[in-house]
């Protein structure tokens, strides 16, 4: 559990310098980087391409070293495999494993954190249901379109009840309903205790979700804070009221121009295009119209808290040198009646013919006798030899 005055994430100094072979600095990716990240925040990464986003959150990952600088998470390096226990990634690219189906894909994952049979399979069926793609749970993966894929990267991403999730473009693929989804269970993990990190070049899904972001160019950090401080005007005033005519909008003018002040614009208020979309779409879901896509997501799994679970106590126990129990067996063992024959009573069937009766396990077959040459066959060749006057034996 993280405490409430501990950072998440801490840098200082962070840089990184890629070099070339004759190590000279070839692109320095990140500059003297300074974040604190805080528990149950939603906060974004946020710059155009080659701006250090992606060499930032691999080196919170551990995946790559900093040139120089600090870095912690959860108070430890990100190498620990204590803080990596703690972490989900969802990368900017998914590459699942294309031939399993969505539930193998879980289970994959799940094994990965030593969690039970019973535990997989119970989170498996929550995060199928919670990302909307429980009608397609036995598709194979690599038919799935880019959004449904982006679906299935989260519900790995969280298999392991993670205290700090990482994602990399999360919206990218979606539909506008599957990002307003995501957005919406985003915002709802944090509200559990989870942190995330957000990196995305949407702009608007990183104001609609996340606390503070930091704006990075060239690697460097150009601002940094909450969203609406960073958004608000703070030399303006914005009034929103009921339709008027034009004589009070003129009079309105009138007494601003008495106190020095100037009336800038009037018009009306525009919907946004994703809020007229996400009522067409949810009209059509009332009507139970047919689609073969992934369907509207479900609650969030009640697993996904901010504590610790079976995936945490197995690194715990591997750290601390403590044998683990016993695996729980996938299934059953088949009653004795139903086993198949085994390939002896297979065998002597072939061999002796089929009306013959094979060993049972109750009764042992007999040692099978050493084969034996049939000597009248040699005879015959050898009195045919001495007949026509060959050698006698």
């Amino acid at each position: 559990m993280v405490e409430a005055n501990q950072n998440v994430v801490r840098t200082a100094g962070l840089t990184k310098i890629f070099r070339d072979f004759w190590l000279r600095e070839k692109v320095t990716a990140v500059a003297d980087l300074s974040l604190e990240i805080r528990p149950r925040e939603v906060f974004g990464l946020l710059g155009p391409n080659g701006s250090g986003k992606s060499t930032t959150l691999k080196m919170i990952l551990g995946l790559l070293f900093p040139t120089r600088g600090v870095i912690s998470v959860f108070d430890k390096p990100p190498t620990h495999v204590r803080a990596k226990a703690r972490i989900g990634f969802l990368p900017e690219e998914s590459n699942l494993y294309a031939f399993l189906d969505a539930r193998e894909t879980l289970d994959f994952y799940g094994r990965l954190f030593h969690l039970p049979r019973k535990t997989r399979r119970h989170r498996i069926d929550m995060l199928l249901e919670m990302v909307g793609l429980g009608s397609v749970a036995y598709r194979r993966v690599g038919e799935y379109s880019k959004g449904m894929q982006r679906r299935i990267g989260l519900a790995q991403a969280l298999i392991n009840d993670p205290d700090l999730l990482i994602l990399d473009e999360p919206t990218s693929g979606l539909d506008p309903l599957g990002t307003r989804q995501f957005k919406d269970l985003i915002r709802t993990l944090a509200q559990r205790g989870k942190t995330v990190i957000l990196s995305s070049h949407l702009l608007a899904d990183v104001e609609d979700v996340c606390d503070r972001v930091c704006i990075l160019y060239g690697g460097r950090q150009r601002a940094e804070g909450d969203v609406n401080d960073l958004l608000a005007r703070a030399h303006q005033t914005q009034i929103t009221t009921d339709q008027l005519d034009e004589a009070t909008i003129q009079a309105v003018r009138n007494l601003l121009a008495q106190h020095g002040r100037e009336l800038l614009n009037v018009q009306a208020p525009r919907d946004r295009l994703e809020s007229l979309f996400l009522r067409i779409v949810e009209e059509a879901q009332r009507q139970k119209l047919v689609t073969g896509g992934a369907v509207a997501t479900g609650r969030v799994a009640d697993f996904l808290t901010a504590g610790k679970g079976e995936g945490h106590e197995v690194i715990e126990s591997l750290l601390a040198g403590r044998e683990e129990p016993a695996p729980e067996p996938e299934s059953a063992e088949a009653p004795a009646e139903s086993k198949p024959k085994t390939d002896e009573q297979v065998l002597t069937r072939l061999v002796v013919g089929p009306d013959a009766e094979a060993p049972t396990p109750e009764t042992p077959a007999e040692p099978p006798k050493p084969a034996q040459a049939d000597h009248g066959v040699i005879d015959n060749l050898l009195s045919k030899d001495n007949d026509e006057g060959g050698p006698s034996a």
